[in-house]
């Protein structure tokens, strides 16, 4: 069985840094034997903010018909989910972000209604990887969006022990990840990394 990926570009700045971080993880794990990729450009995606209203909470489902209804099936079928996401003003963009607000389905099937999001034999099995750039160089400038990236992997059934993370600061023009000293090795190792474990945990 092909390894399935699923994978997200946050920004809503196309072909930037954290988009191009993000293909050159893909571009390595498209070499691999049986690995199925699929990436998702949230702006493009039609994906509306979350309303709060709470009644996936009753239904397992989103009282909005958008984007999302293939993309949740989608999280679901996949073994490595990746988000990409550039930091503004300290945290996460508004884009990713509004991804993560709408898996506010996924903890409400998780936490109040009880409901598998995955298969019981798939479970601790699946990846997350979070790619992240960032114009400031301070080393600080990554913590506020952690929290809200491992929320957003634990309601789709990733544990926080199975998220590998890629975070490249003082890069902010366009284009300016492609001069970095390491970012592109450093992608590469880690698509490699996680295919790697991936097979293994897949038995494959």
């Amino acid at each position: 069985m092909a390894i399935k990926v699923l994978a997200f570009a946050g920004s809503p700045r196309r072909g930037g840094n954290s988009e191009t971080l993000l293909d050159w993880v893909l571009e390595t794990m498209e070499k691999e034997v049986a690995v199925e990729i699929e990436k998702i450009a949230i702006i493009e995606a039609n994906i509306n903010p979350c309303r709060g209203c709470n009644l996936c909470e009753k239904l397992g489902r989103c009282v909005q018909r958008d984007g999302m209804d293939t993309i949740d099936e989608k999280i679901v079928a996949a073994d490595l989910i990746i988000l990409a996401a550039p930091i503004f003003c300290m945290g996460i963009n508004a884009q990713a972000k509004v991804l993560i607000d709408r898996a506010q389905v996924f903890r409400s099937r998780k936490y109040v209604l009880k409901l598998p999001v995955v298969p019981p034999e798939r479970k601790g099995k699946r990846i997350g990887i979070f790619l992240s750039t960032a114009g400031q160089t301070w080393n600080y400038v990554f913590d506020a969006a952690i929290p809200s990236v491992k929320c957003f992997f634990n309601v789709i059934e990733v544990r926080e022990k199975d998220i590998y993370y890629l975070m490249v600061n003082g890069v902010d023009e366009k284009g300016a990840i492609l001069t970095h000293p390491t970012a592109h090795q450093d992608a590469e190792q880690l698509a490699s990394t996680v295919i790697r474990d991936l097979r293994l945990r897949l038995g494959e």
